[in-house]
């Protein structure tokens, strides 16, 4: 997918303040209890999403946080299709007074094309 320029610098400018992890880190964290978190569209997580992750929309997940997730300390993984959004989301969170959040590299494409479990 190609990312008009301005989503990319607004992405960019972001990520020197949001952790962002691998596939591998990912699911070794999901397995210690880690929230791993779907925030694609619902059209999206309805087609596939990570074996064991909750969803919660982008465009809900500020309003949605604190009743599914009222721990501000808890380890939160979120993730997109790419992991641009999940860079956006991270960052909101983070501002929100989230300590734990980070952003998954590679989004649901990576975690899915190197064979990790789908439902």
């Amino acid at each position: 997918m190609s990312h008009s320029p301005g989503f990319v610098a607004l992405v960019d400018s972001l990520r020197p303040r949001v952790t962002e992890v691998t596939i591998a880190h990912a699911r070794e964290r999901q397995a210690q209890g880690a929230h791993l978190v779907d925030i694609r569209e619902q059209s999206e997580w309805a087609a596939g999403h990570a074996a064991g992750a909750t969803y919660l929309g982008k465009g809900v997940i500020e309003r949605d946080i604190e009743g599914r997730i009222p721990d501000k300390d808890a380890e939160i993984i979120l993730y997109c299709g790419g992991g641009y959004r999940s860079v956006l989301a991270a960052d909101s969170l983070q501002r929100m007074g989230y300590t734990n959040v980070s952003s998954m590299m590679g989004g649901w494409r990576e975690w899915s094309a190197c064979g990790a479990p789908t439902e």
